[in-house]
């Protein structure tokens, strides 16, 4: 899966300067999850390791699994107590079943939905639950859709191609969950407008960060060309009083193994 690699090649130590939303926001996640003393808990897509301490705080035992390299050497320098690993959520495995999985922001990065929901439920217990928050279908709508009308304004064939999300709608993912047995009590969707940092480059930050699928093989002309016409075309939808704001609309569930 060539652009679930691509993106795996992130900079831990950016992500954990200038994009920490991506953690707080999924502070709210952890009361849903409501770790307890002595559970084993895996944090997967643990990023730069701060929901896992937080697991961790909470008496568990805790795992963090991450596919990026450099996510994986940044939380072992943020928490050098903890455990952390790198992997590969469609094909991990654990030294213990786990009581729980937890997974922020991380499942909108993998197409192939059906193998991690496997992998995910060979390593629970029975009776063991899977939390997690990510893209839904409406997540970036106009961010994506701007990035793939600027790249055909200069040319680039199939633009569309480049896209690296997975944004199931609710129905779409509680099918697949159920399909591989587990009980889904409770799914919900979204909207959360996400606030940038860095004032007016924050939308050019985070399409460096987060969209680099898009640009990965443009010259550095092109690639500050796309980046103009995005964001001139979103300044009137998502530029307010000298900030960006992102569409994002969120998944949340709580599924147990039967």
């Amino acid at each position: 899966m060539s652009n679930y690699k691509i993106q795996s090649n992130w900079d831990g130590s950016l992500y954990n300067d200038k994009h920490a939303f991506v953690w707080q926001h999924g502070e709210d996640l952890l009361r849903l999850l409501n770790p307890k003393l002595g559970e084993y808990i895996l944090d997967l897509g643990c990023g730069t390791g701060q929901l896992t301490e937080k697991i961790a705080i909470a008496g568990a035992e805790i795992l963090g699994i991450d596919a990026a390299p450099s996510m994986i050497e940044t939380a072992k320098a943020n928490y050098p107590q903890l455990r952390f690993q790198v992997g590969d959520a469609r094909n991990f495995q654990v030294d213990k079943p786990c009581d729980a999985i937890f997974s922020n922001a991380t499942l909108h990065w993998i197409k192939e939905a059906d193998a991690v929901i496997a992998c995910i439920s060979q390593a629970l217990k029975p009776g063991g639950r899977f939390v997690a928050e990510f893209g839904y279908r409406r997540n970036i709508d106009a961010i994506a859709q701007a990035l793939e009308t600027s790249l055909a304004k200069i040319g680039i064939p199939e633009p569309q191609t480049r896209n690296p999300w997975y944004f199931p709608s609710l129905g779409e993912y509680v099918s697949k969950l159920e399909q591989q047995g587990f009980d889904v009590t409770y799914a919900n969707t979204f909207p959360r407008p996400t606030f940038l940092t860095d004032g007016e480059a924050g939308l050019r930050n985070w399409i460096r960060m987060f969209a680099n699928s898009f640009l990965i093989d443009l010259s550095a002309q092109q690639q500050a060309e796309v980046i103009s016409l995005v964001e001139a075309e979103l300044k009137p939808k998502l530029y307010h009083q000298g900030t960006w704001i992102a569409d994002y609309w969120r998944i949340r569930i709580f599924a147990v193994k039967l």
